[in-house]
């Protein structure tokens, strides 16, 4: 199995993928928005864009199975597995605000082997396989080598249901706030994990993640020489929904934040 090739086919996909995505923004009315739960919202957008990359894959790894966030195929046991998000950031999605991607990702016996994210509104396809560098857009990417705290920029995300570590989280972000460059919050996760890939943010922090918003991103921070762990430092980051991101010179002291506020 050629995985460059392969990247090559799933950058391919999701660019044509978010085509048919950025010419929906101005077609979607609000009776095409459906509620999943609290603040969480699906379109036909998103499954249509499921199914269309659910069927390609099909035919490039055709005994891979799914974990996919619109539940439009069902989830089999296989030794690959593809970790697929069809619009990360749907609520920026329907309120127009340009920030929004397709996140895929390969596992193989539960290791991740090739991811990309495409940021659909700049045209960014960022994306890494087992045992090479960190891409967007052909040019190879890296981590900062920021030093300290003070020295960095930050990106997180806000609970929309899951509130059990809210205390935490705004005395991180408070602290965040009086000892960084800043905090932002753009509303894709696989976009903020991208960013600190390709060093536009030193480091990035959130909770009530689902495998498909960071499988891809954290991969690719891997590829680009950063670090990726859980709150307690561990490596259940895909599955464990908490995550932190980060060049590898910051992880100690993200990791004895994270410990502090969250642990």
């Amino acid at each position: 199995m050629n995985l460059e090739i392969i990247c090559k086919q799933v950058c391919d996909l999701a660019k044509e993928t978010g085509a048919f995505i950025r010419k929906e923004v101005s077609r979607l009315k609000q009776s095409d928005i459906e509620i999943k739960g609290s603040h969480d919202f699906v379109t036909y957008v998103d499954k249509t864009s499921e199914k269309k990359i659910i069927d390609s894959l099909k035919k490039i790894i055709p005994e891979a199975g799914f974990i996919a966030e619109e539940n439009t195929i069902e989830k089999k046991e296989a030794k690959y597995q593809w970790v697929i998000d069809p619009l990360d950031g749907t609520t920026n999605f329907i309120h127009s605000v340009p920030c929004f991607s397709i996140s895929i990702a390969l596992m193989r016996d539960d290791a991740v082997v090739l991811g990309v994210v495409y940021e659909i509104n700049l045209d960014e396809c960022f994306y890494a396989c087992e045992d090479g560098k960190a891409f967007c857009n052909g040019k190879e990417i890296h981590v900062t080598n920021a030093a300290m705290m003070n020295d960095t920029l930050l990106a997180t995300g806000f609970p929309y249901y899951d509130y059990d570590w809210l205390e935490g989280y705004m005395k991180f972000f408070v602290y965040c706030l009086k000892n960084t460059h800043g905090l932002r919050r753009i509303g894709s996760a696989a976009v903020d994990l991208v960013y600190v890939a390709c060093g536009r943010f030193d480091g990035f922090f959130e909770y009530s993640l689902r495998p498909w918003d960071v499988a891809a991103g954290a991969f690719i921070v891997q590829r680009a020489g950063g670090k990726v762990f859980d709150f307690s430092g561990g490596n259940n980051y895909i599955f464990g929904k908490e995550i932190i991101a980060c060049n590898s010179n910051i992880a100690g002291q993200m990791l004895e934040l994270a410990m502090e506020y969250f642990v």
